[in-house]
């Protein structure tokens, strides 16, 4: 079983109060890393609002739209042996959007989006139904450890 020792830095570069605490993101990755097997051990997590996020998502995935998150692994070639890092850019006005349209908290939402982009770091993918299927699942069972 893996433990994370993981460094997590938070950055909120918007005007809103994101409902989720470096404690809160310590205890989740901690869960991901108990549960996959796996080590973090640094996580950077930038609140942005909706001009950046689709900027990042324009420059860096030739999307030209407004998302919720954004991953970023600095070594993608990295193993299940190797720790690993990376940035998660979240889109806070679009995640409280995402809660409303969705009938949830704010932060159950800000933690679900925060476990979606651990298990990208981790290695999952969300391009197929099945993928998605499964990230799903794995969202869920994290967000009711959670809380």
């Amino acid at each position: 079983m893996a433990v994370s020792k993981a460094e997590i830095h938070i950055f909120n570069q918007t005007s809103l109060s994101p409902p989720l605490s470096e404690s809160q993101c310590q205890s989740i990755l901690q869960a991901i890393s108990s549960e996959e097997n796996l080590t973090f051990n640094f996580v950077e997590l930038v609140f942005v609002d909706e001009e950046e996020i689709t900027r990042i998502n324009r420059e860096h995935l030739d999307h030209h739209y407004v998302t919720d998150i954004i991953t970023f692994q600095y070594d993608e070639s990295s193993t299940e042996e190797e720790e690993i890092e990376g940035t998660l850019f979240c889109c806070a006005p679009r995640i409280v959007e995402q809660a409303q349209e969705f009938g949830e908290t704010a932060q159950r939402e800000f933690q679900r989006v925060f476990i979606h982009g651990l298990l990208h770091l981790a290695g999952y993918q969300d391009k197929s139904a099945t993928d998605k299927e499964l990230m799903t699942e794995k969202e869920n069972f994290y967000l009711d450890q959670a809380t």
